[in-house]
């Protein structure tokens, strides 16, 4: 055989070698990748149970749900006189209701919006 065949031969050989590694190697890579992202993935939800027994630790004591109760729901202990003190910034930060919209500005408790939507027709 001549050194050109022979150069041929080796180059399809090598071509055809480089082709059947590739596609494994490829699927190798992306599941290498995969597995890397579920393993930050698994970490993130592990941190997230530890913070979640951490909150059901705190929430296990009556004096905690007391207190959360009094700071997020605003309850009061029978006999004590509730009080909100409302500074001149607080009521700046509310966002005022958008002029113009076309619909009328609603005030009142919610049964008594329900009750004027019924017998106004809206």
């Amino acid at each position: 055989m001549s050194t050109t065949r022979r150069a041929a031969v080796v180059a399809i050989v090598v071509c055809a070698l480089a082709f059947t590694i590739a596609v494994p190697l490829r699927t190798y890579l992306s599941q290498r990748a995969e597995v890397a992202e579920q393993e930050a993935r698994q970490e993130q939800l592990q941190q997230q149970v530890e913070r979640l027994e951490q909150r059901k630790a705190e929430l296990s004591d009556p004096a905690q749900v007391e207190a959360e109760a009094r700071r997020r729901l605003r309850y009061v202990m029978p006999g004590e006189t509730p009080y909100i003190v409302q500074l001149p910034e607080d009521s700046a930060a509310e966002p005022e209701p958008a002029q113009g919209d076309g619909s009328p500005q609603r005030h009142g408790a919610w049964y008594e919006q329900l009750w004027n939507g019924v017998t106004e027709g809206e």
